[in-house]
């Protein structure tokens, strides 16, 4: 299949550069995946869109400020540091981290940055120990005081938005930028259909008789990794963490057994399930694992029959998940339809209801 056929024109204007003024006052356009038909409401109305007995799922993992701004020793020039994948999650003495790091060709092995926040706050110290593909380098860090190195990362980090929000990030954005559900440290992106939720729209889905579960998947970098290649079934993903516990295994299996919807929030949330559930014959079994499922269509969903998602990046993965879930001309004419009456798109942008 060609990349080609996930194409859209998208005006600029539409790219949200700020989250809606209250979580859960972004529009929600809902789409029928059996015949295409669209109508338009409120993250609010979710409630009276689902049906007692349903099951939400949601993505607890927590952003970590992952950006770092430094610059290097002993010249000072500028760097910019992106934490994607810790390679030694234990021990506060060697902790290392594949990043995105720039300048590149200036930040050979052997380069030494140094990060500072305020009077108050540690500082952060770093290594370059190895240069990899695609611009990443593997990072030695630690403090100069020796406290914990995730301490100083979550004092001095900086939120990572998306690129293409073309601002800074500001103190807000620490909550905004958080679904309500965080939990877990470890994403360096939000799962984005979940900043819709308040504690308010929670509140009224259990009164509405919708039972909820929360599972973990912490977001990668590779969920901003363009399609590189012509052909969709060439491409691949980056293996990303998750976590299922007890509770949210044994509340999604009552709901297969039970013949009740599973309703994922977001495509790390499909993805996880499905994942699981193709590896242990439908079922979801709690553990511990990785995933580097690539969902496009042709894919045979095991557990999801809805899917609460944000609108996507032309020729991206996450715009074929949808498309394998809902149709791939349905979901572009409803994009088309997004467009046109002015929906706000990508991270910070409102919702699909796709049921």
């Amino acid at each position: 299949m060609d990349v080609r056929a996930f194409d859209f024109d998208l005006p600029p204007e539409l790219i949200a550069q700020e989250p809606a003024s209250d979580r859960g006052a972004a529009r929600l356009l809902c789409l029928d995946r059996e015949t295409g038909a669209t109508s338009h409401a409120a993250v609010t109305s979710l409630p009276e869109r689902l049906t007692p007995g349903d099951l939400v799922v949601v993505n607890d993992t927590r952003v970590f400020p992952a950006r770092l701004l430094g610059r290097r020793v002993p010249s000072g020039g500028a760097v910019e540091c992106l934490l994607v994948n810790r390679l030694h999650p234990t021990g506060l003495d060697d902790v290392r981290w594949e990043a995105l790091m720039h300048p590149g060709q200036k930040l050979r092995e052997g380069a030494e940055v140094i990060f500072e926040g305020s009077a108050a706050q540690p500082t952060l110290h770093g290594e370059v120990l190895e240069r990899r593909f695609h611009g990443r380098r593997v990072i030695r860090l630690w403090t100069g005081d020796g406290s914990p190195v995730d301490d100083a990362v979550d004092a001095i980090g900086h939120v990572p938005l998306p690129p293409y929000i073309k601002r800074a990030d500001r103190p807000d954005d620490r909550d905004r930028y958080q679904t309500v559900f965080a939990r877990a440290r470890g994403s360096v992106a939000a799962p984005t259909a979940g900043l819709h939720f308040s504690r308010a729209l929670v509140e009224a889905l259990g009164d509405r008789g919708v039972e909820m579960a929360r599972i973990t998947l912490h977001v990668g970098y590779g969920t901003f990794q363009p399609v590189r290649t012509e052909r969709v079934e060439d491409h691949r993903l980056e293996p990303e963490r998750y976590e299922i516990g007890e509770t949210a295994a044994a509340a999604i299996n009552r709901a297969l057994d039970g013949g009740r919807r599973v309703i994922a929030v977001g495509t790390t949330t499909t993805r996880t399930l499905e994942a699981v559930a193709g590896a242990h014959g439908g079922r979801i079994v709690a553990g511990e694992g990785a995933t580097d499922l690539f969902i496009f269509p042709g894919f045979e969903f095991r557990v999801i029959r809805g899917l609460l998602t944000n609108f996507h990046l032309p020729r991206s993965s996450l715009l074929m998940l949808v498309s394998a879930f809902a149709g791939r001309e349905h979901v572009l004419q409803a994009y088309r339809e997004a467009v046109e009456r002015g929906y706000r798109f990508y991270s910070y942008g409102d919702a699909m209801l796709v049921l």
